[in-house]
């Protein structure tokens, strides 16, 4: 796996990079010394970058394609927790500093472009730069905080409403995310998801 500044579209990288939610205030000097440890990943759709139940944590930045956080029980039963597309993240951190096992698999939705490194390597230089840790670690409690919220929903509104609330806070997403993972991240049935649209109340 290349590095950045080994790839051939770098410079494509690190335009992209630089829309990240986290990385966007950075200066030259926290780039270069960043850009060094991160790996560039092409993963195909369904690739698994992080197993649930794992110690071996990594940092995952989005540049193209959609990832999801996927918890999955001892009946291997699933639930999508959320998606995630360019300019956010993926992480393990929480379960980093509470030195437990991942409680959920990172999962590529559609292909997907990453660029990652070990989790460790991140939160070391987190440490020594606190603005970029504090965007971090807000970002970090932005993204429970929509899961828990999602998580209310599932119980509190009715099919259409669930579909409705997923289209208001992510647009951009309901036409490229297959019928199939949208229908079981709002808890619903392919059909009923199909039968919402036909009948014009979503």
């Amino acid at each position: 796996m290349p590095t950045v500044d080994n790839h051939p579209d770098r410079n494509v990288i690190r335009v992209q990079l630089k829309q990240n939610h986290v990385l966007k205030d950075m200066n030259e000097q926290e780039w270069a010394e960043l850009e060094q440890h991160l790996l560039v990943v092409d993963c195909p759709k369904g690739d698994f970058l992080l197993h649930q139940g794992v110690h071996e944590m990594e940092q995952y930045f989005i540049l193209d394609g959609i990832l999801k956080r996927v918890v999955t029980n001892q009946q291997a039963k699933e639930m999508i927790l959320r998606f995630a597309d360019e300019r956010s993240m993926e992480t393990s951190y929480a379960a980093w500093r509470l030195k437990t096992p991942t409680p959920y698999s990172i999962i590529c939705v559609t292909k997907a472009r990453i660029v990652k490194l070990p989790l460790q390597q991140w939160i070391a230089f987190l440490d020594k730069h606190e603005h970029i840790k504090q965007a971090f670690e807000l970002d970090v409690m932005q993204l429970m905080s929509d899961i828990m919220a999602h998580t209310i929903t599932l119980h509190l509104l009715d099919a259409p409403g669930r579909v409705q609330r997923f289209v208001r806070k992510h647009p951009a997403l309901f036409d490229r995310i297959p019928k199939k993972e949208l229908a079981s991240y709002l808890n619903l049935s392919p059909e009923t998801l199909s039968r919402l649209k036909h009948q014009g109340k979503i």
